[in-house]
């Protein structure tokens, strides 16, 4: 959500609740007000008017794009505070955005209710992470795609961002064991990238990009 990470998951607990809240608590974007650079170059395969769901999306910069775009967004977090300063940055670009407060530890959306579902730096703990995944897959409509951006275990090389917690790092098997039997893989790359997102990520980073397609 996204909540982007920074050294914790987007908020799977009322602690992190608690952290994020207090990391948004700023006039500043942690994570600036631009979209990630993955989904404006992936945001193609996405004919609008797309219902697009935008877990994690903290303060609002990838789901207030995808509305200027022509999409129907929802973006969901656990941070209230972030979440108003999505509703304001839409606002103060003239588009809307549905907004909701929830805790990926539970928080389920609508069966077959998405086009796409986008997952940008959304790093959650062992415990809650596949079925989390599993949940969010399943509001993809037939053909419908989940886009994914994360860090890669090694990220702990590099300090541009993210959990310095190897267990919330994603690999492309991991990814395809949280999303068998419901996805079809498109994409899986890992490298080095340069990320230029606010203060909250900067530098080189070596991430994962992957896309799954749910069966038409």
């Amino acid at each position: 959500m996204t909540a982007d990470t920074l050294d914790l998951a987007p908020a799977p607990t009322l602690r992190a609740m608690s952290f994020w809240d207090q990391n948004f608590s700023g006039t500043d974007y942690k994570y600036g007000t631009a979209p990630n650079a993955f989904l404006v170059w992936q945001a193609p395969r996405l004919p609008p008017p797309s219902d697009v769901l935008v877990p994690g999306d903290g303060e609002g910069r990838n789901g207030v794009w995808l509305a200027q775009q022509g999409h129907c967004v929802t973006a969901m977090d656990g941070s209230a505070v972030g979440l108003q300063k999505a509703q304001a940055l839409a606002a103060e670009r003239g588009v809307p955005l549905q907004t909701v407060l929830g805790d990926l530890s539970d928080w389920a959306p609508a069966p077959a209710s998405f086009d796409a579902v986008v997952l940008t730096f959304v790093h959650l703990p062992p415990a809650i992470r596949a079925n989390a995944h599993r949940r969010l897959a399943a509001a993809l409509r037939p053909g419908g795609l989940l886009l994914l951006e994360a860090f890669h275990p090694l990220q702990l090389q590099h300090s541009s961002g993210g959990p310095k917690d190897a267990t919330m790092l994603y690999s492309p098997e991991l990814l395809r064991a949280d999303f068998a039997g419901q996805l079809e893989e498109l994409m899986a790359w890992q490298g080095k990238v340069t990320l230029d997102e606010g203060p909250g990520h900067q530098g080189t980073a070596h991430v994962i990009r992957w896309i799954g397609r749910a069966p038409a």
